[in-house]
């Protein structure tokens, strides 16, 4: 019971920091590293509330979010995705399941053109001269938010 409650509330803060983050990314496009760090380090928590064994389980999260890392990082080194949205990115590796992962990385990269797409077009009805930049947060935390949705309305049993 304890466990199912531990395992449910950390689902909802992760919810709730994901929220923050789009927020956050939008109004300022930025995205705290305290947040990242937060979501990063609460893992494992995650991990032992949902009973994931040391191998392969929890080796897989850590493996894809090295990867996760290695890839996002190469996409800031080229000026293609900022550094919040790669730490993000890879602190959601430690907490969803690599086929969950992936179907993540596919919404984000939807909801991220739809949202290129509407901040292009009022970016150039506004005639604005300076550099569009597109608050990447709130596609990540919209593929995420997404992704974990089943299990956030799936009703907990605390029997």
């Amino acid at each position: 019971m304890l466990m199912t409650f531990i395992h449910y509330g950390l689902l909802v803060a992760l919810a709730i920091a994901l929220i923050v983050a789009a927020v956050t990314d939008l109004q300022r496009r930025q995205i705290d590293n305290w947040l990242n760090i937060g979501i990063a380090l609460g893992a494992p928590v995650f991990w032992w509330a949902s009973g994931l064994s040391l191998w392969p389980d929890v080796a897989m999260q850590f493996g894809i979010a090295v990867l996760a890392f290695g890839f996002f990082a190469g996409l800031f080194a080229l000026r293609l995705m900022g550094g919040g949205d790669v730490k993000l990115l890879t602190a959601l590796a430690l907490w969803i399941e690599p086929n969950a992962f992936l179907q993540l990385l596919l919404i984000m990269a939807l909801a991220g053109g739809a949202l290129t797409i509407v901040m292009g077009a009022y970016h150039f009805l506004q005639q604005q001269k300076e550099r569009l930049a597109i608050p990447y947060g709130v596609a990540i935390a919209f593929g995420a938010l997404w992704v974990l949705f089943p299990k956030l309305i799936a009703v907990p049993t605390f029997a």
